[in-house]
């Protein structure tokens, strides 16, 4: 399957609720960019995209670090934009199904490893975790049925994967684009979103949890 996917990771917005200066991406986590743990997850992925914006230069320098085969994508309007606009432009010219995957988002490695041998469309999600989620709500088998900022079963944080024709441009957020075609197929992994400092302190025992403890 890995070869008839791209991975799109969605890197250009400011973090401004992290409250750091930094985008996303280079937040450091046990000593290492989260970019870089996020691309450990991806090296057997032929066609990797990371759409930059926000200190564009700097994250460049840095996946190329780790990876010189990367396709870095322009997202100029990410003041404006959010994280929908930023995965329609990676997915363009990408493979038939493309995978998004958020600059901010820590994924189990070995629910990783599964997600990427799944054929066809799902939509990822994970236990209530983050200080400011979006939710997700399921029907009795877990496929997802709806989002929402309010309240649901579970907490969106993705992966989603996705055929390729049907990503469109959206100004908003991802799963904004997602609601069009619900309901999709739900598969739970362990996830962290990294939206505030909170999250932040909680990502760093996660990663030595699940990254170096293991």
């Amino acid at each position: 399957m890995s070869s008839i996917k791209s991975v799109i990771i969605s890197c250009a917005g400011i973090g401004s609720r992290l409250g750091l200066a930094t985008t996303k991406a280079l937040i450091n986590i046990e000593g290492r960019s989260l970019i870089s743990w996020q691309l450990e997850m991806f090296k057997d992925i032929e066609d990797v995209r990371i759409v930059v914006g926000f200190q564009a230069n700097d994250v460049i320098s840095e996946v190329l670090k780790f990876r010189k085969d990367v396709t870095f994508v322009y997202n100029h309007n990410y003041f404006e934009t959010k994280t929908g606009a930023s995965f329609y432009l990676g997915s363009r010219h990408a493979n038939e199904y493309v995978l998004e995957y958020d600059g901010d988002l820590i994924v189990h490695p070995q629910d990783m490893k599964v997600l990427l041998d799944i054929e066809g469309e799902y939509i990822a999600y994970a236990d209530k975790m983050s200080d400011d989620a979006v939710y997700v709500k399921v029907n009795s088998i877990g496929d997802v049925i709806a989002f929402s900022r309010e309240n649901g079963d579970f907490e969106w944080t993705g992966p989603a994967c996705i055929k390729r024709d049907k990503v469109k441009y959206n100004s908003g957020n991802v799963y904004n684009q997602l609601e069009n075609y619900l309901p999709m197929r739900g598969i739970k992994i362990r996830a962290c979103d990294i939206d505030t400092y909170e999250d932040y302190q909680r990502a760093i025992n996660i990663v030595k949890e699940w990254y170096i403890e293991e």
